[in-house]
């Protein structure tokens, strides 16, 4: 995982004229700090903010940061990112963490016909990775895979519906995939999102696994978004596939949720129309030189980004700190990797990454969530260092 993790390969191609905002441990403090990464070098936000949080709700953040080069460097981003892998960090020095810290962490679910299907299959199969293949056939003979026309919400989507029920193909998936509420779910707590360079963590009871290459955008409490950056929402399908009741276990363990490697603001050069046009990339290159990709184009979402904001967030659900909502994938692999029949699924040792030209890349190695790094910082904590100062 080293050698990706450089400052060209995971800064966005454009990274000179992008306000790229994120966050590192300073030993000296003893606490996080937010930064602006401009030229390679990190420059200190904390008099600006004193967190990410606060930041974006600034009522211009872009304004506030104009002159925010001229702070205090704290390091380059190299030596950061060199410093980050816990197995050979230097306690001593600055790393990198998630550029977001008191925002919920949300995230939307079945948002692609390709991942509705594979949901819809993964319950059929209840979580039963060798019976995925003849599900598969089963379910697309009735469902199809033409679902990408059908708008959710509307009157063909509620005909389709009972057409599908009468046929007793009808599930909860396709009720928030094509239905006209969204799957909105907590994804983690605020302030345990892994950033770039470290390891996420998969259940050691989990054997059918994937990870989910997602943009995730920023929003401050006003419900307007200000950013976007990349995650991985590190899923267990058997836990899932099992009970849609497990779907806390199957999300919300530790490190399984990563995001990075920055936040990139919205600006004149970059906004939510390139985050629709983006195509998600995804690498992962396992330790016995196992290789895969793939990709989600935002251009198949079956719901807007803007509509999915405002389910999250509004009247009925307030976040005073903000929140970062995943956007949902269209990538489930369903190569098989160890059996016959039995699909994708992560080992040990694999590394991920997630990419797009215009918000970089996040790299991140594969461990079993009770072996990776534990999360011990947590917000008491950074109240009262924050105090402290």
């Amino acid at each position: 995982m080293q050698g990706k993790l450089t400052a060209a390969a995971i800064l966005p191609v454009d990274h000179e004229r992008a306000t790229l905002v994120g966050r590192v441990w300073l030993p000296g403090r003893g606490c996080p700090a937010p930064v602006l990464v401009r030229g390679g070098v990190l420059h200190d936000l904390g008099a600006i903010a004193p967190t990410v949080s606060q930041l974006l709700e600034l009522e211009s953040p872009l304004a506030a940061l104009a002159v925010a080069w001229e702070r205090p460097p704290i390091a380059s981003l190299a030596e950061v990112l060199a410093n980050t892998d816990p197995a050979t960090r230097d306690a001593s020095r600055p790393w990198l963490l998630a550029p977001c810290d008191l925002q919920a962490l949300k995230a939307s679910g079945v948002t692609f016909v390709a991942s509705m299907l594979e949901r819809v299959i993964e319950e059929q199969a209840r979580g039963d990775a060798a019976r995925a293949e003849s599900v598969r056939a089963a379910v697309v003979a009735v469902v199809g895979k033409d679902l990408a026309r059908i708008r959710p919400g509307s009157p063909e989507a509620a005909h389709l519906k009972e057409v599908l029920i009468s046929q007793g193909v009808w599930s909860q998936y396709l009720e928030v995939g094509i239905g006209p509420d969204a799957e909105i779910f907590t994804k983690s707590q605020p302030m345990s999102a892994v950033g770039c360079g470290v390891e996420v963590g998969i259940h050691p009871d989990s054997v059918w696994n994937n990870p989910e290459p997602e943009i995730v955008l920023a929003v401050n409490s006003r419900g307007a978004v200000v950013g976007a950056a990349l995650g991985n929402d590190v899923n267990l399908r058997d836990f899932e596939g099992r009970s849609a009741l497990l779907l806390g276990k199957a999300k919300d363990n530790n490190a399984s949720c990563a995001i990075g490697p920055f936040i990139r603001l919205f600006d004149t050069g970059f906004g939510l129309d390139d985050v629709r046009g983006c195509d998600v990339l995804l690498a992962i290159e396992g330790p016995d030189g196992y290789r895969l990709s793939g990709s989600s184009s935002m251009c198949r979402i079956s719901r807007d980004p803007l509509d999915l904001v405002g389910q999250a967030i509004g009247a009925n659900h307030r976040y005073p700190d903000g929140l970062m909502l995943f956007l949902g994938t269209m990538f489930a692999p369903t190569a098989d990797r160890l059996q016959p029949g039995q699909g994708f699924t992560h080992v040990v040792g694999d590394v991920v990454t997630v990419h797009t030209p215009g918000l970089g890349a996040l790299v991140n190695r594969v461990n079993r969530a009770d072996r990776c790094e534990p999360w011990t910082f947590g917000i008491g904590a950074l109240l009262s260092r924050l105090a402290a100062r």
